[in-house]
């Protein structure tokens, strides 16, 4: 999962912070900035395989929308 997240330029600039947050009986809550972007507990299953990446394009897609970057682009280095 890892992996096949941070291998998408367009994802790795816009991720600063991501966690995986292990608990009791195979429970897991997976973080992206601070928010919450799959819980097992709530969702009551595994995530699907590209399910976790679907979720963060989408709010990707969102964070572009509201700040009025076109979808295609990934901002320059500094």
């Amino acid at each position: 999962m890892t992996e096949e997240i941070l291998s998408d330029r367009n994802m790795e600039y816009f991720i600063a912070d991501w966690k995986l947050i292990p608990s009791s009986g195979g429970v897991f809550d997976f973080e992206v900035n601070g928010a919450l972007l799959f819980s097992k507990k709530q969702v009551g299953r595994h995530a699907e395989p590209g399910e976790i990446k679907a979720l963060l394009q989408e709010k990707i897609s969102a964070f572009k929308k509201e700040q009025g970057i076109p979808w295609d682009t990934i901002p320059e280095e500094d």
